[in-house]
């Protein structure tokens, strides 16, 4: 009788993918997380948190299309970052810290449900009088193709790395609350440079276009440099067994 394969697929082993998040701002974000779901209520589950997180994404795109009527949204946008960052951040170690992990679940809503949420944002900048609407849907491109990136890699190496040259999540946040509050209180001036004239709202999302497609394409391009070394040496050894079999059988049929 042939023997059953009793190996599983191991893409499909989301449950044992090994988190990254080498972040600038960990030192400062990691033990207030700590803190934070040691504290919440016991009905507070990780799927309210995730839920709060999907309304302050809406939250902060109607916000900045509200700017087109008066600039004090960008505070309201601000306040939306941060449940954004709470709800976000603490839905997964809300589940690991009380041991009620459910891995399957949690990756497949976590990651979909941030999908229409980076939507709604970038939309509600593109609606907003600081940025041109095709600029930010370029942004949303750039985003889209890190968050694919993200779950190939989990995928395929069992590394859930969402921080990328120091950079991550709560970085992205931080620097539109920061430029918000800049544009809040000396406007959204326009700077000349020697390749045209930009807004200083528009240089703050093109940096960020900048990053996302570097990073991408940076590491699209070394991770499989490194998974074809891989797979040729594991393919080289196969190979070796193989014709070490066939000799074998050959001698023997002599």
């Amino acid at each position: 009788m042939a023997k059953k394969n009793t190996k599983k697929n191991k893409l499909a082993k989301i449950e044992e993918h090994q988190r990254v998040n080498d972040i600038l701002l960990g030192p400062l974000e990691r033990p207030a997380i700590a803190w934070l779901v040691r504290h919440l209520p016991s009905w507070v589950t990780s799927d309210h948190l995730t839920f709060l997180g999907f309304l302050a994404a809406v939250l902060i795109g109607v916000s900045y299309w509200l700017t087109n009527f008066d600039t004090r949204f960008l505070w309201l946008a601000n306040f939306g970052f941060f449940l954004n960052w709470f709800g976000d951040s603490l839905d997964g170690n809300l589940a690991r810290y009380r041991k009620m992990e459910r891995p399957k679940y949690g990756f497949f809503i976590d990651h979909t449900v941030d999908t229409i949420s980076e939507v709604s944002i970038f939309f509600g900048m593109g609606l907003s009088p600081f940025v041109d609407f095709e600029l930010a849907l370029i942004a949303l491109v750039g985003y889209l193709c890190m968050a694919n990136l993200v779950y190939i890699t989990t995928s395929v190496k069992g590394e859930f790395k969402i921080s990328y040259g120091s950079l991550g999540p709560t970085e992205a946040r931080v620097i539109a609350m920061i430029a918000n509050m800049v544009i809040f209180f000396i406007g959204n001036p326009i700077i000349n440079l020697p390749f045209g004239e930009f807004s200083l709202y528009k240089l703050v999302i093109i940096a960020v276009i900048c990053l996302l497609f570097f990073f991408f394409f940076y590491t699209t391009i070394t991770q499989a440099v490194e998974l074809e070394r891989e797979d040729r040496k594991k393919l080289l050894v196969k190979n070796k067994k193989s014709q070490g079999k066939k000799s074998k059988g050959k001698k023997k049929n002599k």
